[in-house]
């Protein structure tokens, strides 16, 4: 049997693609069926840092708008209390 030229491991090892000709039947579908289970965990990972990804959004969002309702609250409290504190001026007459 001749190694096929264009095997990337014919450098490495020249007889190498001619030990994958001759995998087993039962080899093959275990490798196709390991691929199959990689691919679609990396596709579930994938989905799983969107979804992250969009909750961290929202949160990020719901932090700045907690954040700016208590900035508005303290704002508004110091405002009443500086109202609160000024003295009348007096009147010259």
């Amino acid at each position: 049997m001749v190694p096929n030229p264009f095997c990337p491991l014919l450098p490495l090892a020249p007889l190498a693609c001619v030990a994958v000709a001759k995998l087993s039947a039962a080899k093959l579908a275990a490798l196709q069926l390991t691929v199959l289970l990689l691919l679609c965990q990396l596709i579930k990972a994938r989905i799983q840092i969107k979804a992250a990804s969009a909750l961290g959004i929202a949160l990020l969002l719901l932090q700045t708008a907690v954040f700016l309702g208590v900035a508005t609250t303290a704002a508004a409290a110091a405002t009443a209390y500086a109202v609160s504190q000024r003295r009348p001026s007096a009147v010259q007459g």
